[in-house]
Order: C-alpha cells, then structure tokens, then sequence
C-alpha cells in the first residue's frame, strides 16, 4: 500500500495545472497544426466558442452533482455538455462535419495532468477507487489501500494521446480525419471501465449515472466516425 500525503488544495492546485497543459496543448497545436485551427476559425464565429464554454460548464456541474447528490463538477460532464452545446450551434447554422480536432491534444493534456490532483486531493474529492488489494493500492487518510483510479484514468489517456500524436505523425486516416471522435471514444471507454471501481451510488444493476454518460458519448464517436467514413467512400 503506497501513503498518500493527501490535502484538499490539491484539487486546485490540479485544475490550475490541467488548464496551464491545455494551454500548452493549444498553443502546441497552433504552432504544429496551424491548418486546422484556420479552418476551424474559418467555419465558425464567436458565438461556437460561448456555446462551447458554456455548454461545458453547465455539463461539468450539473453531471457532477447529480452523480455525487451534492454540489460537484466533472470533466465528463464538462466534455459532454460542451459537445452537446457544439452540435447543437452547428445544427442551427447547417454546419457539417467534425470541428474537434485542435482541441484533442489539449483535451487530453488537461485530463491527464488535472487527474492527478483529483488523487492527492484524497477521500474529500470524492472521486476515489473502491479498496483494493493490489500492491498498488493507495492509502488515502483512511489507512485503507484504494484503486487509484485518477492515475488509472490519466495513463489511460496518456496512452491514447502517444498513439495519436503517431498516428498524426504517420498521417494515419483515424488520428487526421477522425482525432476528436477517436478521442471521445477512447476516454469513454476507459472511463466506462474504471467507473466499476468507484463507489458511486448505481441507477441501472452496477451501472452509475457516469456508467451511462460513457455508453452515450460511445455511441456518439462510433456513429460520427462510420457517418464521417461513409461520406469520403461515396463518390
């Protein structure tokens, strides 16, 4: 069992750290990526990004509150207000096809960096793993080894941004035309995984409210990736 000197502040101090790596990512994807982010500016205006902002900030609160029964926020929420909010704008206005892509890299630099203080931030974040037995359970203030699931989470997308950044490299068809959706569907399906080692209160058998939201943001990446494939193959 690894000791962890927990404290709430980390929480903060994780969230300043997550927004300075997107920052970063952004201003990476600027400089590296510049087409995209012209195009992006190009079929949009500043009313995409209102709609994204606010969108996720009502998604990151409302979710997680309802999930935890109290005054929380979560970055799945957020992720999925804001593509709900974006979706929506791009109906209204007859816009097709996906806007994503300079926002995979900070995306995912953010929840990367920021899950690690949800971790340190201890039991008060409640965000923490069910006990485990496994030598890398962390003891969090309670003298009870947990699942890191934070750290899980963070790995998890550390892994899927390493492959991206190749498969952009390499001008692979998924990581170009399809970033965002692959994105959105590789952190659904690794959160989906550790949400049956939280301790969250269930609504479906073992399935919790994030259970749900994952199997919804699946759906949403699958359909658009085959819908986005199926427009290049028709002549």
């Amino acid at each position: 069992m690894i000791a962890l000197p927990t404290d709430p502040l980390w929480h903060h101090a994780g969230d300043a750290a997550a927004w300075a790596a997107a920052l970063m990512g952004g201003r990476w994807v600027y400089r590296q990526r510049r087409p995209t982010v012209d195009r992006l500016a190009a079929r949009t205006s500043p009313g995409y990004f209102i709609s994204l902002a606010l969108g996720a900030v009502i998604g990151a609160w409302l979710l997680g509150s309802l999930n935890l029964r109290a005054p929380s926020h979560s970055i799945a929420g957020a992720l999925a207000g804001g593509i709900v909010a974006v979706e929506l704008w791009k109906w209204r206005r007859g816009i097709s096809g996906s806007t994503g892509g300079p926002f995979v890299v900070p995306l995912c630099l953010g929840i990367i960096v920021g899950r690690w203080g949800c971790l340190m931030a201890g039991l008060a974040d409640g965000t923490h793993g069910v006990p485990t037995g496994l030598p890398w359970g962390v003891d969090l203030g309670d003298g009870i080894a947990r699942h890191p699931v934070q750290a899980y989470e963070s790995l998890a997308m550390l892994a899927f941004l390493i492959a991206y950044l190749a498969g952009l490299r390499r001008q692979r068809a998924w990581a170009v035309r399809h970033g965002f959706h692959a994105m959105v569907a590789a952190y659904a399906a690794q959160r989906f995984a550790w949400e049956f080692l939280k301790p969250y209160p269930t609504l479906i058998g073992s399935l919790n409210l994030f259970h749900l939201l994952m199997i919804g943001l699946l759906a949403y990446a699958c359909l658009w990736i085959a819908r986005e494939r199926r427009a290049v193959a028709s002549p």
